[in-house]
């Protein structure tokens, strides 16, 4: 047999049942996933369909690490910048200073050029350049001073670049530019062979290229949605994957236009 409680024992019992009772029980289920590794997905960015701002669906994808999807391959992310709205990727088939790797062409869709474009401060460098290239004749203005460095520079400094001056004996053209050019201008027409891109170029003045900061830093903007006023209540801001038009995310079945209830 169990033993009997005393009366008072009841009591308490009783007495901790009704204050557990009255304890508010608030369970926060986000929706949408909010980290992809160590790298924070915030709005407008989302993983999952339906999360962050419809224009970038589709541009983030995570499996052990973040990749930036464009028509021309993924691109690792290496971190988002949040308040300066800045996202620095990295592409592991491009050219760096100590490793030359075969040309291949930077492409973006039209609407990811639109809002989330390679910033100022990142400049593309185009290699082994003929001396029939575009850019260095009827479009040589697209090509400008980049802190004072030059292509023998380069050539002279990075193991990987070292082998055009050693085929030529003497320094092959190179072009500093920006994305515009990469843009309309495939690497074919610019008659380079390969190509590399540096990011925080306003910081470079002096630097040598061992020293670069190379990948490509994009700088997104973010629509005015009113989506704080759903996070200020509560939720996450998503849309509708059929219409695009904004969610308020509050749980996995309640969702709203504008904010989530209290």
């Amino acid at each position: 047999m169990f033993p009997l409680l005393a009366p008072f024992t009841i009591f308490k019992l009783a007495l901790l049942t009704l204050q557990l009772q009255a304890i508010p029980i608030t369970l926060t289920l986000s929706p949408c996933k909010n980290s992809c590794g160590n790298i924070p997905i915030n709005y407008p960015f989302g993983i999952e369909d339906g999360c962050g701002a419809p224009q970038f669906r589709h541009m983030l994808n995570c499996t052990n690490d973040l990749f930036f999807q464009t028509p021309s391959g993924a691109y690792k992310v290496q971190s988002i910048d949040y308040d300066k709205k800045s996202m620095t990727i990295y592409d592991p088939a491009m050219s760096t200073c100590s490793i030359l790797q075969p040309h291949h062409d930077f492409v973006m869709t039209d609407i990811q050029s639109a809002i989330i474009p390679p910033s100022q401060d990142t400049v593309f460098v185009l290699l082994n350049c003929s001396i029939d290239s575009p850019v260095l004749n009827h479009y040589k203005y697209l090509c400008f001073n980049f802190e004072g460095h030059t292509c023998d520079e380069l050539y002279g400094s990075c193991n990987a670049f070292r082998v055009f001056h050693l085929f030529s004996n003497s320094s092959p053209p190179c072009c500093f530019t920006s994305y515009n050019t990469v843009k309309f201008m495939s690497m074919n027409i610019l008659d380079c062979t390969h190509y590399t891109s540096v990011f925080n170029t306003n910081n470079l003045k002096g630097v040598g290229p061992l020293d670069w900061f190379y990948g490509i830093k994009m700088s997104f903007s973010v629509p005015d949605t009113g989506c704080e006023i759903c996070k200020q209540s509560g939720g996450t801001c998503g849309f509708d994957t059929d219409t695009e038009g904004l969610l308020c995310l509050c749980s996995t079945s309640n969702n709203s236009t504008r904010q989530c209830g209290k």
